[in-house]
């Protein structure tokens, strides 16, 4: 049985919606592509709200990406 990953809802930084797997949303992460991304709590403003693995050590909430 294929396990299927768990699919993160993305706005670019032109606005575009998209669909994006946890390690595609890590790499758009890294190449500032994008605006905001949802959470389970709401959406994470990019710029404005703590985003685990940004470099800074600043995030410090749970975890809620599936491995």
């Amino acid at each position: 049985m294929e396990v299927q990953s768990m699919m993160i809802r993305v706005m670019y930084s032109d606005g575009r919606f998209d669909l994006v797997k946890h390690t595609t949303l890590d790499q758009l992460l890294g190449q500032n592509c994008l605006a905001s991304f949802k959470r389970s709590s709401g959406w994470a403003v990019v710029g404005r709200d703590p985003i685990r693995g940004s470099g800074d050590g600043a995030y410090r909430g749970p975890e809620r990406r599936v491995g």
